[in-house]
Parts: C-alpha cells; sequence; structure tokens
C-alpha cells in the first residue's frame, strides 16, 4: 500500500513538472514570437501570441487544481512539500512572463501603424533574447534542480536591467531630438518595461528553483540604480 502511495504521489510531481515544462515552452515561445512580431512589424503573429495566453492560463488552473489534490491526499513533507509549493509559486510567476510577452505583442499594431523608423528599436531584439533565455535556462534549471544554473540566471538580470537603462535613456533621448516619434517611442519604452519585468520575473522563479534544490534562500540581491516606469 505504501509503494503505490509512493508511485501515486512520484506520478503526480511528475505530471505537475510536465505541465509546467508546457507552460513555460509556451511563455518562452510568446517571448520570442512576440520579439519577431515587432521586429517584422507581424500583426498578425502578434494576434497569436495574444490568444495563445489563453493556454498558459488554463495550464496555470490545472497545475493549482493538482497542488491542492496533492497536498490534500498526500500530506507531502519536507522535500516533497518544497517541490509541490515551489511548482505553485512558479506556474504564477510563469504565468505572468505570458503576460508581459502578450502585453509586448498589443504594442506591435500601435508600432507598425507608424511608417517612420525609430533608432532606438535595434536595441530591444538584443535584450529580448537575454530575458528569453533566462526563461529557458530558468525552466532547464527547474527540470534538473540544478541550483548552479538557477544561480546563473539570477546573477545574469544586471544584463537585463543594463539594457533597460540604456533602451530608457535613449528614446528619452530619441523624443527630444524628434518630437514627432514620441507616441511610438512611449509604446517602445512600455515594450522594454515588459522585457525588463520578464527578466525579474526569471530571477524569480531561479531563487525559488535554487531554494527548492537546497533548502536555502539566496541573499537579497544588491541593484543598480534603475530608472522606474509603471507597468
Amino acid at each position: 500500500m505504501a509503494e503505490h502511495t509512493i508511485k501515486a504521489f512520484d506520478d503526480e510531481i511528475d505530471r505537475l513538472r510536465g505541465l509546467i515544462a508546457e507552460m513555460g515552452g509556451r511563455a518562452e515561445a510568446a517571448i520570442e514570437n512576440a520579439m519577431l512580431a515587432l521586429q517584422r512589424h507581424d500583426k498578425v503573429l502578434a494576434a497569436e501570441v495574444v490568444a495563445d495566453d489563453r493556454r498558459i492560463d488554463a495550464i496555470e488552473a490545472e497545475v493549482e487544481k493538482l497542488v491542492v489534490e496533492v497536498i490534500a491526499l498526500r500530506a507531502p513533507m519536507a522535500n516533497d512539500l518544497r517541490d509541490v509549493i515551489a511548482a505553485l509559486k512558479i506556474v504564477s510567476v510563469v504565468e505572468r512572463i505570458g503576460d508581459y510577452a502578450k502585453n509586448i505583442a498589443k504594442r506591435v499594431p500601435l508600432v507598425a501603424t507608424n511608417s517612420r523608423t525609430v533608432e532606438p528599436i535595434s536595441l530591444l531584439p538584443s535584450m529580448g533574447q537575454v530575458a528569453g533565455e533566462m526563461v529557458h535556462d530558468v525552466l532547464n534549471a527547474y527540470a534538473a534542480r540544478d541550483a548552479d544554473l538557477a544561480l546563473a540566471v539570477v546573477e545574469r538580470d544586471t544584463v537585463v536591467d543594463d539594457f533597460y537603462n540604456s533602451v530608457f535613456r535613449t528614446l528619452v533621448t530619441y523624443m527630444v531630438e524628434n518630437p514627432k516619434t514620441i507616441s511610438e517611442c512611449a509604446h517602445l519604452l512600455f515594450i522594454a518595461k515588459n522585457i525588463e519585468r520578464i527578466g525579474d520575473h526569471a530571477t524569480n522563479v531561479a531563487e525559488m528553483v535554487y531554494y527548492a534544490a537546497t533548502g536555502k534562500t539566496l541573499p537579497e540581491r544588491e541593484r543598480g540604480p534603475d530608472i522606474q516606469m509603471e507597468d
């Protein structure tokens, strides 16, 4: 009976991990496609990113339901409980990452309607690539319970922050010099902020993965000066 219970619990954990992997993969694809849509001014692809976000939301609800069932029926302890709680927290953060990708996609038609080429837009694809790679790596860290990879993701967040501060200053300067681009630049600023938040959320997941793998919390990160902008 005990062996059956353990097997059932292991199966449920595997199912949780599978759902999170699917959800993370979809969020990662959403980031990539949103940035691609921005570069190509592809309104159709942008609309697909927005529509696909519903599946990410549905997986989050499925994971939440499964976590409640596991806790109620299996009463996991110690490491097992950390795994289950980490899964619940991680899906919430991944759902937000998907939302940020959706927000980027929603801005694409607003940017694309303007025929002028805004030079600072060239910085955004590189920034988006770094954030997307952080999401990819942190999901691998979660799947492998790799504390070292999770720590590497945390350390990379400063790269995204530096990108954001550079983009912010460049766009503000560009708007001052080219007042007719203010509307489009404002949309690009919000896109940059959403990418920056993706990096922050990937870092949050990395901290959860590190705790789940080691039982230890990472010390609070030292952050450089950050130019704040409302989400």
